[in-house]
């Protein structure tokens, strides 16, 4: 008689109701294999935040469960939180793509973290553990070694597709639709699928497409000097670029360590030829205009990066001259717009001309699928679930959408948040328990220390600025020594607003004197009082809460006379 198997459970840490932190967990009884390990950007109000990662809470209590980290491939919002991860919890070995496997070294490496168990796998390859099996296929997105993952569980088959597209005219190898259907045949009780372009009709444009509209700027300014500003990490968009230059005979000039190092892994992966094409800024400034083509980062408009210190005319190396042809072979993050509107006057003052995907059609593509392409993925699939994965909430329901209307029931689609998980047990599926979900911030070395306390500080000094009141006092006489000095910094003009800072001044004293007159009061309750009192008289006052900083001098020294 065969032994009833325990439940799966599918456990999301990151991906959900945002686009990025990408991560989720398969756990069949003692064993947790992880799906990516990515970071997410911090957006405008995270002041001083340099990444967001997923919560390790549920991975730290269930360490010695964890068998191995999978990656999909090689963007930051699947790989850019492993240095992080194995520095909180034991990984025991991690299996990735070869372009991945470079980046995730790379990146180890940057950090001082060694790293020994480090594989590469490719469509071919089957990794087995006690109760699941791991096998992938080869997909299409706008970065090499892209793939999605199966696995084979007691309760039924998961599939999760990574980020993808459907392109049949790409640019690197296919999409692998027969195996795709074969995974269908099969069985599929649990897709798990890409939902960034869930809002988007139809079809998304063919990388070729966009190879087109370049070739075409390359032949009619074959004279000038052209800067192309793209991703980084669009190895394929790359590519094309090494290619059109290799046939118009230009050299191609790299600014960007991002841009640098993914062209450097390109090229011994052998994704990318012509190697003898690159030159240094000083080797292109010496060529003719037309023999020159120059690549670098900064197609979001970031303030460091290369193309908006060339714009801004600070670049050491690159000088823009009038008859420059500027390219932004990319589209906009939500929320860059503005930076790159602000590069692209710099560079129409600079009387330079430039080319973007609003004034050119097809400069660039999105590496994401549309409706179509994730119609196409459920039907290949024909899976029993959908769980929508990797965007905002209207792109998690609008894929769930596009499930029901490929014959998905309602019911057997779920939209999940962070830290939510599914239960699959013989086929069937049920929502599960909730986990810790708790964003994790990173501040430039401190990994967690910042939170939102912190956070709301932050912000009510960007947008109020900090008051700082400093009293001398003697504590064994418990007397105030002189008025208390009021300094300010982001709330208001010292010069300008004396009438106001006396105003401070004044109450400050009668707080510090009132508190001193009892003689149980510390240091900390006289603190305490001063932000109690000052915050809302400052408030009725001017409208605004600056952060009250209270520093108490303690000033016990004697003072002897000269005999």
């Amino acid at each position: 008689m065969k032994k009833e198997s325990n439940e799966t459970k599918i456990i999301v840490l990151g991906g959900l109701g945002e686009v990025g932190r990408n991560m989720y967990c398969i756990m069949q009884d003692d064993e947790i294999i992880i799906i990516d390990a990515g970071v997410s950007f911090a957006e405008g109000e995270l002041l001083g935040i340099d990444y967001v990662l997923p919560d390790y809470s549920f991975l730290k209590t269930n360490e010695s469960k964890i068998k191995a980290l999978f990656i999909t491939h090689g963007h930051e919002d699947h790989i850019g939180a492993i240095p992080f991860l194995l520095q909180s919890v034991n990984i025991k070995a991690i299996y990735a793509p070869n372009q991945a496997k470079e980046l995730i070294s790379l990146k180890l490496q940057d950090r001082n973290i060694r790293f020994d168990n480090l594989y590469v796998y490719d469509e071919n390859t089957k990794v087995k553990f006690k109760n699941m099996e791991v096998e992938f296929f080869r997909t299409t997105h706008s970065i090499p070694d892209s793939h999605g993952i199966s696995i084979t569980t007691p309760n039924g088959r998961i599939v999760t597709t990574g980020d993808f597209k459907f392109d049949l005219t790409p640019i690197g190898p296919m999409a692998d639709l027969y195996k795709m259907a074969a995974l269908g045949h099969e069985g599929v009780d649990l897709l798990i699928s890409d939902s960034t372009n869930a809002l988007n009709e139809g079809m998304s444009i063919s990388e070729s497409r966009v190879d087109d509209a370049l070739t075409d700027i390359f032949d009619k300014y074959k004279y000038n000097r052209i800067i192309i500003a793209t991703f980084a990490s669009n190895i394929y968009r790359l590519k094309h670029i090494f290619e059109s230059c290799y046939k118009h005979n230009r050299k191609i000039c790299v600014f960007g360590r991002s841009m640098e190092n993914n062209i450097d892994i390109s090229i011994k992966g052998g994704y990318i030829d012509h190697k003898e094409l690159l030159i240094s800024a000083e080797e292109a400034n010496h060529l003719k205009p037309g023999e020159v083509t120059i690549l670098c980062t900064g197609s979001q408009g970031e303030p460091l990066a290369a193309l908006s210190r060339i714009a801004d005319g600070t670049h050491k190396q690159i000088k823009l001259r009038p008859d420059d042809i500027v390219i932004f072979s990319s589209s906009a993050i939500p929320g860059n717009a503005l930076s790159i509107s602000k590069t692209i006057n710099k560079l129409y003052l600079k009387g330079v001309r430039v080319f973007t995907n609003m004034t050119v059609n097809n400069l660039h593509t999105s590496g994401h699928a549309n409706q179509e392409e994730l119609k196409l993925m459920i039907r290949l699939l024909r899976p029993k679930y959908l769980m929508p994965f990797h965007g905002d909430y209207r792109m998690l329901k609008q894929h769930a959408e596009l499930g029901i209307e490929c014959g998905i029931p309602r019911e057997n689609t779920f939209i999940l948040k962070n830290g939510d998980s599914l239960i699959l047990k013989n086929h069937k599926i049920t929502r599960g328990e909730s986990y810790p979900n708790s964003a994790i911030y990173v501040d430039g070395s401190r990994i967690g220390e910042v939170g939102s306390a912190v956070l709301r500080d932050r912000k009510i000094m960007a947008n109020d600025g900090i008051l700082v009141v400093i009293a001398n006092i003697d504590s064994k006489k418990r007397k105030l020594l002189i008025h208390p000095n009021i300094t300010t910094r982001g709330f208001v003009l010292v010069n300008e607003n004396e009438e106001l800072l006396k105003k401070i001044e004044t109450l400050a004293t009668n707080i510090i004197n009132k508190k001193l007159s009892d003689k149980n009061a510390t240091f900390n309750d006289i603190k305490n009082q001063l932000s109690i009192e000052l915050t809302p008289y400052i408030l009725e006052l001017t409208g605004r809460r600056p952060i009250i900083l209270p520093i108490l001098l303690d000033v016990k020294k004697e003072v002897k006379e000269n005999v």
